[in-house]
């Protein structure tokens, strides 16, 4: 077990940095997702970037965010514990079943809208906004994926990104963020 605490039962998604797997919490009898940082990336991501999406987990509360649950380090890497969805993603919804009434995407916009004030008023910016970043519980959107976030306030210059590194997904990123 991972933790001492975590069954990996199969993987259920795959990032930049991370794989996530559904796993079973074996002291509340429960299912979680574990994202767990790539070994193959471990040595050309800095573990502060990975992280840092662990430490603003930690610190943000909404109700359209997804609570961290536990971190911690396995084998060497590290990796934080969430709220598994069984419903899947906005992508995975988009894919199945093709574009939302314009009602329930009004809703899932507010929604997502409200996250991202809690987010910004915190003074930190998601910047990787996408259907595949939208968790779903039946109707209701949860923001997930801080891996590429930015601290504005604990911004000092320095870059967790090497010069000339793209990080996000580029169909989805701002002009100025892919200039």
């Amino acid at each position: 077990p991972i933790g001492g605490r975590y069954r990996l039962d199969r993987e259920i998604g795959r990032g930049g940095m991370a794989i996530v797997f559904l796993a079973q919490d074996l002291r509340h009898h429960r299912p979680v997702a574990l994202k767990l940082l790539r070994r193959r990336l471990a040595a050309f991501i800095t573990w502060d970037r990975f992280r840092q999406e662990i430490q603003f987990a930690a610190e943000l509360s909404h109700p359209h965010l997804l609570p961290l649950l536990d971190s911690g380090e396995h084998d060497g890497l590290p990796y934080y514990v969430i709220p598994y969805q069984p419903d899947g993603s906005l992508r995975d919804l988009l894919d199945r079943e093709g574009p939302r009434p314009v009602r329930e995407a009004l809703s899932i916009t507010r929604q997502l809208a409200s996250a991202l004030a809690a987010v910004h008023a915190r003074g930190i910016i998601h910047r990787d906004l996408k259907p595949a970043n939208v968790l779903l519980a039946g109707s209701h959107p949860f923001l997930a994926d801080f891996g590429i976030a930015r601290a504005l306030s604990r911004s000092t210059g320095d870059s967790l990104t090497d010069t000339g590194m793209v990080i996000g997904t580029a169909g989805y990123m701002a002009p100025e963020q892919a200039r």
